[in-house]
């Protein structure tokens, strides 16, 4: 039985980070490891207790122990970092334990260029062990920092996340998570503006955070959902927009293995690990307009990017990236740790990282990026939705088949306009 202990920050409800950390330590409880896991105390828990209650209720329970504050209580084989933070802590922590740095994105870029940024990026110099989710991350390391880093792929449960095989709506939804400024929040929004201009009878969905915000234009946003919710939205609806500025999110390859075709930015942090069957956008609002309504508007290229993502997800199932991340603290563990690169080891891989996207970055039309969105195009969506808004007109088929009539002039106007 291997012992190891987990030194994590504090934690709040959506975190993804947090979860990829339960799950990973759930399956190494399966598999001859026990886990202490020591969670950093400042104030937001009353004692212990309360500590299990909350990360049972954020991210289910988890067959190990919990400690407050990052005081030993014990032996142990092995260490885990899993923030910049705590790496700092584990660095100095005494004992013969193997210390491992377990990264899931490259935090220096949360801040702005001063001292937080430069001790995240000193986190990466330390002598630990490093093993991160994705390739973009273990080839960023190796080629700035001279750190070798094992990697474990993105996945996903494939019991939760599957294509329950329904006609999908005209409806695209978004991660929309603005306290995180990597998640780009006002640059999606922008861009699904364009999306309900062109196509008033697309619905929006939003969801990830409970901020509101102020968006502009008619919308719904779910907030914070379960995971049971995240499958039925991504059934539902027929784009999924993730946008992702520095290391990957799992929700993409989510959306994939439940056969959403997705949307996100074309940044070197993603070309190493998305593949083909993804669409890529420039980082401006009418790119990623352009790639959202290529796909509303071609069913058979939304087809063929479904497909392609459900079989590039089908292999990789939570159990195939948690033995990857197995077989790496594995390594780490054994006795010729120092004279074999990290990446070689039985489930992990052994070539050069290289990037995996091939396709070149969706751009938007010279039309759509020389136009602009004047008084008229608002006054012809006011228009119409005003037209269809009277209420005594509602029960009349004759009018609401003038209506759809001017729906379809208004398309045919937008496509002229280039638009």
């Amino acid at each position: 039985m291997r012992k190891a202990a987990w030194v994590l920050p504090d934690f709040a409800e959506g975190s993804g980070g947090h979860r990829t950390i339960f799950q990973t330590i759930a399956y190494l409880s399966e598999h001859t490891y026990q886990n202490d896991v020591y969670v950093q105390d400042n104030g937001h828990f009353k004692n212990v207790e309360d500590l299990k209650k909350k990360a049972a209720y954020c991210f289910g329970t988890c067959n190990c122990r919990f400690y407050l504050g990052y005081q030993a209580k014990g032996s142990y084989d092995i260490i885990f970092a899993t923030s910049w933070k705590t790496a700092a802590v584990v660095a100095a922590w005494r004992g013969e334990a193997k210390k491992a740095y377990v990264i899931q994105d490259f935090e220096a870029l949360f801040y702005p260029m001063g001292g937080q940024y430069l001790a995240a990026c000193l986190s990466y110099t330390y002598d630990l062990h490093f093993i991160t989710i994705g390739r973009w991350l273990s080839q960023k390391l190796t080629r700035e920092y001279g750190k070798p880093a094992a990697y474990f792929d993105f996945c996903a449960d494939a019991e939760m996340y599957y294509d329950r095989g329904r006609k999908r709506k005209p409806a695209v939804c978004f991660l929309y998570q603005p306290e995180k400024p990597r998640r780009c929040s006002r640059l999606g929004i922008e861009a699904l503006r364009i999306v309900k201009k062109l196509r008033p009878d697309v619905e929006i969905y939003l969801y990830g955070s409970n901020y509101r915000g102020k968006i502009g234009f008619c919308h719904k946003n779910l907030k914070l959902i379960s995971t049971q919710a995240c499958n039925r939205l991504y059934n539902y609806c027929s784009v999924g927009l993730c946008i992702s500025s520095s290391n990957p999110s799992r929700v993409p390859f989510e959306m994939m293995a439940a056969g959403l075709p997705v949307v996100d930015l074309y940044l070197e942090n993603n070309l190493y690990d998305m593949p083909a069957h993804v669409s890529l956008a420039m980082y401006e609002p009418q790119a990623i307009a352009q790639a959202v309504l290529q796909i509303l508007d071609n069913k058979a290229y939304a087809r063929q990017l479904a497909a392609g993502g459900k079989e590039y997800m089908k292999k990789r199932t939570l159990a195939y990236g948690f033995n990857q991340f197995y077989q790496a603290a594995e390594h780490v563990l054994s006795e010729d740790t120092k004279k074999v690169h990290p990446n070689v080891s039985k489930g992990m891989q052994t070539e050069p990282v290289e990037k995996i996207y091939p396709k070149p970055p969706i751009t938007a039309g010279r039309q759509m990026q020389q136009s602009r969105w004047t008084d008229q195009s608002n006054t012809d969506v006011f228009i119409l939705r005003y037209f269809k808004s009277l209420r005594f007109l509602k029960s009349s088929r004759l009018v609401q088949a003038i209506y759809r009539l001017m729906l379809s002039v208004y398309r045919m106007l937008q496509i002229k306009r280039g638009l």
